[in-house]
């Protein structure tokens, strides 16, 4: 097992958490008015015509304009056209660094030609689907059995979502049990049981419009980073019909951005040995970041089941999947062999030879070239560079960083939290998202009319195809952002 990890120094959560407490009590620091007007004049009024008639085009023909929620930015979504490596370029040619990094996936960069060639290799003799078996099923799953010893088994899937849908389904089969405890505030895709609890802790049904109430009888969420919340669950559920599984994102909801304890994952596996339940990795963001052997290798948990995402197929459509111990797993045989009841799962267009051949060898060249450890240092430099900045600017943000997983908190909007025992709270908790909500919009506008593509404007991931001077580079733009900020209310 490969034991290299991008995570040089895990965050005090506790630390993080009190400068994240602190921030959304304070007035909200974001890009002047003015600033902002002149961003949207000069840049993207000026320099990004394609993209503003695409998006023009494109809005009478898809709902919003995109077909992506990662792809909306404000004051329009641009186009983009080309990706290679630490840049992206859009239809006007301007080019940017990739702090998106397609949600997370490409620890590698975008488009490595050791993988693309090997892509064309496959499409010019097999083409990217036939239906059946292809060898590379195999060796893909070799590789990930071999990276983490905890996956004896795996499935590929067309998605994240689809992955943690398999999840739940198989848990309950093998438990017996109905109950799922999910931590709050985390994202597990958008399947109906488990939009619960998302973004917000507290959220509860909240967030899950188009979701019936009914459906998530058999949900429940626990507080992040809070063990004597969730055995409280647990306990409770022991009178309600047993707990199937706990799942969780493993450095905290939202891929970290509400940090847990280092220790903090022993301590659900401990909770889940002593009431029966099985431990639900969701690795969606983490596997083959923070390590070859995920973030299960670097906090030493034993999860029973294991989520991937885009990563697994290199950032190539099908990209997806569940792994796990062979008793698990078993419930998810669509060959021979198996239980004879099996978990209800499809997925016609899942491990096609394009998706499995272009994960296998995104796995090699991460393992090859120690890819996710020095994202990891590039994720170190950037969190350090943006520290310094935050205080020479005098400013309330809060940077941290799990290795490549960076996040930038400028209004905290992801830090509230509902508490139902005191119902009066919720209206302004509310108030206080979406007016943040529209803030990081803002900064992110900023940041991209900078040459910075974020996530959200507060989540930035960092790839093997960064240097030290395009670090810096991409410093120097967020401190001419921060030139411009003032105090909005």
């Amino acid at each position: 097992m490969d034991t290299r990890y991008a995570i040089s120094e895990y965050p005090d959560a506790a630390k993080v958490s009190a400068q994240l407490d602190a921030l959304i009590k304070k007035p909200i620091y974001s890009i002047s008015n003015e600033a902002l007007a002149r961003y949207e004049k000069d840049y993207f009024g000026a320099k990004c015509s394609k993209s503003k008639e695409m998006i023009g085009k494109a809005q009478n023909l898809i709902p919003g304009g995109v077909q992506h929620n990662l792809a909306f930015n404000y004051p329009f979504p641009l186009v983009f056209t080309k990706a290679e490596g630490a840049y992206l370029y859009d239809i006007d040619g301007n080019r940017y660094y990739d702090f998106l990094q397609a949600g997370g996936p490409t620890v590698l960069g975008s488009n490595p030609p050791e993988v693309r060639e090997k892509v064309i290799e496959l499409l010019n003799d097999c083409g990217p689907s036939t239906g059946l078996f292809h060898e590379f099923e195999y060796r893909l799953a070799e590789k990930i059995s071999q990276s983490m010893p905890n996956v004896q088994m795996f499935r590929m899937l067309g998605s994240g979502t689809e992955g943690c849908m398999a999840a739940i389904r198989v848990a309950r089969l093998a438990t017996k049990k109905k109950n799922i405890i999910k931590m709050g505030g985390a994202y597990h895709g958008w399947s109906d049981q488990l939009a619960y609890g998302i973004r917000i802790p507290g959220s509860k049904w909240t967030q899950a419009h188009g979701v019936p109430h009914f459906v998530f009888k058999d949900t429940q969420e626990f507080f992040p980073n809070d063990l004597d919340d969730l055995e409280r669950k647990l306990k409770m559920n022991q009178l309600r019909g047993g707990t199937a599984a706990v799942m969780i994102e493993p450095v905290g909801p939202e891929s970290g951005t509400r940090p847990v304890d280092k220790d903090f994952n022993k301590g659900v596996e401990a909770l889940c040995r002593k009431y029966d339940a099985l431990l639900i990795f969701d690795e969606v963001v983490t596997a083959f970041r923070i390590g070859m052997a995920g973030a299960q290798g670097y906090f030493g948990v034993s999860p029973d089941l294991t989520v991937f995402g885009k990563v697994v197929a290199g950032g190539y459509p099908g990209a997806g999947g569940l792994g796990g111990k062979k008793e698990y797993m078993q419930y998810l045989c669509a060959g021979l062999g198996g239980k004879s009841k099996k978990a209800l799962i499809g997925g016609t267009m899942a491990a096609t030879p394009l998706s499995c051949v272009a994960g296998y060898y995104t796995l090699c060249e991460i393992e090859r070239r120690n890819a996710a450890q020095y994202a990891g240092q590039m994720g170190d430099r950037m969190t350090k560079g943006l520290q310094a900045l935050i205080k020479k600017h005098n400013l309330p943000f809060v940077a941290f960083n799990q290795g490549s997983i960076c996040h930038l908190e400028t209004v905290g909007t992801m830090h509230f939290a509902i508490n139902w025992s005191k119902p009066w709270t919720i209206p302004e908790v509310m108030k206080q998202t979406t007016i943040r909500k529209t803030e990081m919009e803002h900064m992110g506008a900023a940041y991209m009319a900078e040459g910075l593509v974020t996530l959200a404007g507060s989540r930035l991931y960092t790839s093997a195809a960064y240097t030290e001077e395009m670090i810096d580079e991409a410093l120097a733009a967020f401190d001419r952002v921060f030139d411009n900020i003032t105090v909005k209310a």
